[in-house]
């Protein structure tokens, strides 16, 4: 813990804002209850039914709470992120992360009224107490959109920061804060300017805050994230749970504290802090983690500085919780397990189970699940120490920002999307397998029992012992993994046209790419725009990079990565000395080893950079001649994927 004290105020001028600030603030909150949150779930105002958006299949379930069972499930779309009640119902609306639109539906009649398009990436969504606006966070570009819900159209897009996730609104509806997801950065909007006003910086390790949730009578705002530690390797020091405390009272005086849940538990290890909830009496909070299926229940302090402390151990709850709500009266608090798919309902007093609430069938394969669930999880065998996951640093298979500090050298975390088809794995092409991460499962990051009996071949210095080791079709565990790290797609990038229609820049720029006088694509071939293969010898790239990083081990040679989904995959290159696609072509390509750009007009290097944007602007195939077997698609009878 690392509590910071607040300023003094030396003015009775100061004093004064700062008390007007805090009574507009209370008043606001006893209008209307606290500024709703973004979710997978939401509660109806009158306590008497909840919606749960199931993310993997594309719906969303209402349920009863007066009956606890399930009502109807309602099909969406691709990708549901987040829910919310339009004023007093039936219509709700819910955001297709996939599809780049939100839906209004009729939880009445399970029939969808409206679809509006919107930018890139809608996660979070909130409405107002009336029912007549909503607001969207965009994790890319970072924007929030303004929705007119009676019209059904987006009224204005507000720049919001960086690729950001979690949003809440003000209780007098003034303001919407946001969380940039990278980096932890909470940001205030002010919603008559449409301008950022404030915002809150934590540490630079701050990373994965993809919720906010305001206060409903103080103004003091909360997020859970997790802290990277990218020069550290070890289980035990790389990634640490985070609650952080915004203090949004204007003026001096404004903080911003964090606590390590892990020694607020007594050293208890959590992992993943997902999502949190708060009372309607603000007097209980509750705090979520995805990794080790835990749930803190702590009371609600009013020092400005303590801030909560523990109600007892923490919860258990079932498997991959990602969201919690509490009931209006306070008395019931609702869990969704994700990979449970089901909707846990506890008594608020004893924190006993009342009721589990199945709220959709498992999508895809049992296998698949397994995987989802196994790749989430640091619980043993994945980890012992229950520190780290697959998905603290590869959230949902995406990458989590960072250039990490591995014992080989600097390498940047990647996503997973499309790696059925873009074998080997690593920067360094040192895995053959996806069930060679069982290597890393034993190693010191995660230090787990593991999938396999006995030993593997033994890492000696850097040599690829991992190539030698055939890990796949020895365990039905690591199997599942391998199908569900397969299975993860690209969605067709904003910046196009139309599907498989390129705007009139990045045509420009896609001549520019295969010209053989550039030779762009002599590595970054075929529709996934690598030249990866498992047909050894790899082909691997000296491309300039890595010769100024002292602790690399394994050599300046590179597998070349997808050029697939590029737009959002910042910072770029092996080390992440690439912060814009403009500098991958430009600033770290001098020597032409990247392909030749040095002769590029200036103009000729901006179509490049929009033609790279643009991929995927048509949907790749499923199989190519480097696509691995075990994956969802390839479930057949005799695969040996089964």
């Amino acid at each position: 813990m690392n509590p910071m004290k607040p300023s003094r105020i030396t003015t009775g001028g100061l004093r004064m804002r700062r008390s007007l600030g805090i009574l507009a603030f209370l008043m606001a909150a006893s209008i209307s209850l606290a500024g709703p949150s973004n979710s997978l779930m939401d509660v109806h105002p009158n306590g008497k039914t909840l919606i749960v958006a199931n993310n993997d299949n594309g719906t969303v379930t209402l349920v009863d709470l007066v009956t606890k069972e399930a009502v109807r499930e309602i099909k969406v779309g691709k990708k549901p992120e987040g829910v919310t009640w339009i004023g007093d119902g039936p219509l709700a609306a819910a955001t297709l992360y996939h599809e780049q639109s939100i839906v209004i539906f009729d939880t009445n009649t399970g029939k969808i009224e409206k679809t509006i398009k919107t930018a890139a990436e809608p996660y979070g969504i909130v409405a107002d107490a009336k029912g007549t606006r909503a607001y969207v966070s965009h994790e890319y570009p970072g924007l929030v959109s303004e929705i007119d819900l009676q019209e059904g159209k987006v009224l204005r897009e507000i720049p919001a920061g960086s690729m950001v996730r979690g949003i809440a609104i003000a209780p007098d509806g003034k303001r919407v804060y946001v969380s940039e997801f990278y980096t932890g950065v909470l940001n205030a909007i002010d919603l008559a300017s449409g301008k950022i006003v404030d915002s809150w910086k934590g540490h630079s390790t701050d990373n994965l805050a993809r919720h906010v949730l305001l206060h409903p009578t103080r103004p003091k705002a909360y997020l859970g994230h997790i802290r990277s530690m990218i020069k550290i390797g070890d289980g035990a020091g790389s990634i640490f749970p985070q609650l952080s405390f915004c203090d949004l009272k204007p003026g001096e005086g404004r903080r911003r504290v964090a606590f390590g849940m892990d020694t607020f538990n007594s050293l208890y290890v959590v992992t993943n802090p997902w999502e949190s909830a708060i009372s309607p009496d603000g007097k209980r909070f509750y705090l979520i983690y995805a990794g080790t299926n835990d749930m803190n229940v702590c009371n609600v302090i009013d020092d400005d500085y303590k801030e909560v402390e523990s109600a007892g151990y923490p919860t258990r709850t079932g498997q991959n919780p990602r969201a919690v709500r509490v009931s209006p009266d306070s008395k019931s608090v609702y869990v969704y397990n994700a990979m449970d798919f089901s909707v846990d309902i506890y008594n608020a007093q004893t924190m006993a189970v009342v009721k589990n609430i199945k709220t959709c069938e498992q999508p895809k394969t049992p296998e698949w699940v397994r995987g989802k669930i196994l790749f989430n999880t640091a619980n043993q065998p994945m980890s012992s120490r229950r520190w780290v996951a697959c998905s603290s640093c590869h959230p949902d298979g995406l990458h989590d920002g960072r250039v990490w500090q591995q014992a080989e050298g600097l390498r940047k975390a990647t996503a997973f999307v499309g790696m059925a088809n873009t074998h080997p794995l690593h920067w360094s092409a040192d895995r053959d397998e996806v069930q060679d991460f069982e290597y890393t499962v034993r190693s010191k990051l995660m230090q787990g029992i593991g999938f396999l009996k006995g030993q593997l071949k033994p890492k000696v210095g850097f040599h690829k012992a991992e190539l030698e080791e055939k890990t796949s079709g020895r365990s039905k565990d690591l199997d599942a993994i391998a199908i569900y790290c397969n299975s993860l797609e690209y969605p067709l990038s904003p910046h196009i046209e139309a599907p498989g229609k390129l705007k009139p820049a990045a045509m420009r720029g896609k001549d520019v790419f295969f010209r053989k006088d550039v030779g762009c694509a002599t590595c970054h071939s075929g529709p996934y725009y690598t030249d990866s293969s498992l047909t050894q010898p790899f082909n691997l790239h000296d491309i300039g990079t890595g010769r100024g990083d002292k602790t690399e081990r394994m050599g300046t040679k590179f597998d070349t990565p997808t050029l697939l989904g590029i737009y959002r995959a910042s910072p770029y290159l092996h080390d992440g000395s690439a912060k814009t696609l403009l500098d991958v072509v430009t600033m770290q390509n001098k020597e032409d080893k990247h392909g030749k750009t040095s002769q590029l007009k200036t103009d000729e290097i901006g179509d490049l950079v929009e033609f790279l944007k643009s991929l995927p602007y048509q949907s790749p195939p499923e199989v190519t001649p480097n696509t691995v077997p075990f994956r969802v698609q390839s479930m057949k009878k005799g695969d040996p994927a089964r």
